[in-house]
């Protein structure tokens, strides 16, 4: 069974943000993984962490486990200001996870669609 992480924002910590739809797509997301036989880890960042707390957490997370493929949210590459939040996240994820897939998701719902991707691309490179 594959191992995938997904990394995201915690949608309960973005403020002045309605956080229910969200929510509710990555828990439809994470039903998806478990429907193809995928181990789902979900690595959520707390807004409020964006000073450097959550970069040690996901470098503890990276380094706790090896991942098959890892995929990056849409909030994280697309929300506005955040570039170097992205350039961030991708750099640890290739310096502690060299051998994992990498994808990237429209939504928190295709993202399994998004990770089987990724994990046929690294089988015909």
């Amino acid at each position: 069974m594959p191992d995938i992480l997904v990394i995201g924002f915690d949608p309960h910590s973005i403020p002045g943000f309605d956080p229910a739809p969200v929510a509710a797509g990555i828990e439809q997301g994470s039903r998806a993984f478990a429907e193809l036989g995928l181990a789902e880890d979900l690595f959520l960042i707390d807004f409020a962490e964006l000073d450097g707390g959550a970069q040690a957490k996901l470098v503890e997370r990276l380094q706790g486990k090896r991942y098959d493929c890892v995929v990056v949210g849409g909030g994280i590459r697309k929300g506005p200001g955040l570039l170097e939040l992205f350039q961030v996240v991708v750099n640890l994820v290739h310096w502690h996870q060299p051998d994992a897939a990498l994808a990237f998701n429209d939504s928190p719902g295709d993202s399994s669609d998004w990770a089987l991707k990724a994990l046929e691309q690294r089988r015909n490179r």
